[in-house]
């Protein structure tokens, strides 16, 4: 089995830790691994072969924290062109090395698992059932509260004894309602972004439902060498295209399993305290010189020798970096990507 990692993003959800040129995957942010370091250790249980997708701007960081990892298995865009063409790409370059029926798992570099064994045993279900079924199969995670920021897979029907289920359809992120109707359902998944299957059967159903994916497979597939500068040109022609939109909520012929593993996409500054062990009183300290008095609830983040005060205080987020410093409610703390926003206008003013 071949596990792909898709290692990208642009770094806005946790500024200032992570940035655009080290985004949040590169980041020790739940231990002494990196997110991204974290993906490979298990991927490494999953099969022999790994392979890791990143862009130009920081590949360089990317392989300075995977020295173990061949060159040739790293995969690099030379721009982002969405999850669409990225797997595309990874489609092309696998099957010109490897056979077209083993089955190949796509996952993500920034999430939080810690069970690493169920992890395992989820995949190698997905691909079995991908084998048995000739279905795309994705991974789903059982959801544990109603959250708005996830998009959700409706499954509907058991497929034999594969542990596979049909899917009925997928859902947007769902407000607050809608989403606790999903979790009363019961037959609802949060949707991790986790596809597996061979070449073949991603092409067959890229044949059948996205002309798009399709387009950019066979343009790539007719260039005769990986890298080169007719292969980078031709990847930058192309429209960026999501994975989820162009080719899943069109299909009709996908599997999802259901994980057997505890998983957290770190996607705010409140995720992150989650993640962390605080103490008795709910904070989370790291870094030097951080003095708290009657705090709770409170996450602080020190990256330089400077003192970092808080003072009676709760439900917030203090980062202090040299790239910035932020203090924000942990519950609005999603609101970082407004300040980027501005911060990168300012910058290019």
């Amino acid at each position: 089995m071949i596990t792909v990692i898709i290692a990208g993003g642009s770094g806005t959800r946790l500024w200032p830790l992570s940035t655009s040129d080290y985004p949040k995957h590169l980041l020790k942010l739940t231990g002494d691994r990196s997110l991204l370091q974290s993906a490979y250790d298990r991927a490494k249980k999953v099969g022999d072969t790994v392979y890791v997708v990143t862009e130009a701007s920081h590949a360089h960081h990317v392989k300075d924290q995977l020295t173990d990892l061949p060159d040739e298995n790293f995969l690099i865009e030379p721009g982002r062109r969405g999850t669409g063409n990225c797997i595309v790409f990874a489609l092309d370059v696998i099957s010109r090395r490897h056979d077209r029926d083993e089955p190949i798992a796509f996952v993500h570099s920034d999430h939080s698992i810690r069970d690493t064994e169920g992890y395992v045993r989820s995949l190698q279900t997905a691909a079995r059932a991908s084998v048995e079924t000739n279905k795309v199969t994705l991974i789903g995670i059982e959801p544990t509260f109603p959250a708005t920021g996830f998009g959700y897979i409706e499954r509907d029907g058991v497929l034999g004894d594969t542990g596979a289920y049909n899917i009925e359809s997928f859902k947007e992120k769902p407000d607050y309602a809608t989403a606790q109707e999903y979790v009363r359902a019961g037959r609802y998944l949060w949707n991790c972004g986790y596809f597996v299957g061979s070449v073949n059967t991603f092409m067959s159903e890229i044949n059948e439902v996205a002309a798009d994916l399709k387009e950019s497979y066979d343009r790539l597939s007719a260039i005769g060498e990986v890298p080169s500068e007719a292969y980078n040109e031709t990847y930058l022609s192309f429209p960026d295209l999501v994975i989820d939109y162009s080719l899943a909520e069109r299909s009709h012929n996908l599997a999802v399993v259901p994980a057997n593993f505890d998983w957290m996409d770190i996607g705010s500054f409140k995720d992150l305290h989650e993640a962390n062990e605080s103490d008795e009183a709910g904070n989370f300290f790291k870094g030097p010189a951080i003095y708290g008095e009657e705090v709770e609830n409170v996450y602080i983040h020190n990256e330089e020798e400077k003192p970092v005060g808080v003072i009676g205080l709760d439900n917030i987020v203090v980062i202090n970096t040299p790239d910035g410093i932020l203090v924000a409610r942990k519950d609005l703390s999603q609101k970082v990507k407004e300040i980027v926003a501005r911060v990168k206008a300012d910058k290019e003013a």
